[in-house]
């Protein structure tokens, strides 16, 4: 009976890993093949048990943080966060409904985006709010407000 247990869980934590696909589940998955190893050559229970988790724990300790680091791709960073707030003028309608804008930024052309949904016309001077990927949220830029007469007083 143990071995048919160990058994199940070698097989769901293999199942668990290829669908995540995280390098979590492989290392219980082998720890509990050698727990079945265990009760296969006639180990009690708890020696069992202490060798799943002494395996799991061991290879987890000691193949994970190489696997991340051989697998895990670094981010570059770019400067393009430094354009978020000055400003880009629309070369084609922005309207989220049909899929289209362009906007124009020190002489590239982006995709644009409306940050609130609206359309924003050909020729419209926004502000960028957000930039993710290729993508310039933007916002219309608002309107200079005429300054307070001071002579009111």
């Amino acid at each position: 009976m143990d071995m048919l247990i160990w058994g199940i869980v070698c097989i769901v934590m293999a199942i668990a890993e290829v669908v995540t696909l995280q390098l979590v589940s492989v290392w219980f998955s082998v720890g509990a093949l050698a727990a079945f190893l265990a009760a296969v050559f006639g180990a009690g229970r708890t020696v069992q048990f202490i060798v799943f988790v002494v395996v799991s724990a061991l290879l987890l300790a000691c193949t994970r943080p190489i696997i991340k680091k051989v697998m895990c791709k670094k981010i570059v960073p770019t400067n393009a966060d430094r354009e978020i707030g000055s400003t880009a003028t629309i070369i084609e309608t922005v309207d989220g409904a049909r899929g289209t804008g362009r906007a124009r930024k020190d002489g590239v052309d982006w995709i644009a985006v409306a940050a609130n949904g609206q359309i924003i016309p050909e020729g419209t001077v926004v502000r960028i709010t957000d930039i993710r990927g290729a993508k310039l949220f933007v916002e219309p830029e608002a309107a200079p407000q005429p300054a307070a007469s001071a002579a009111k007083q």
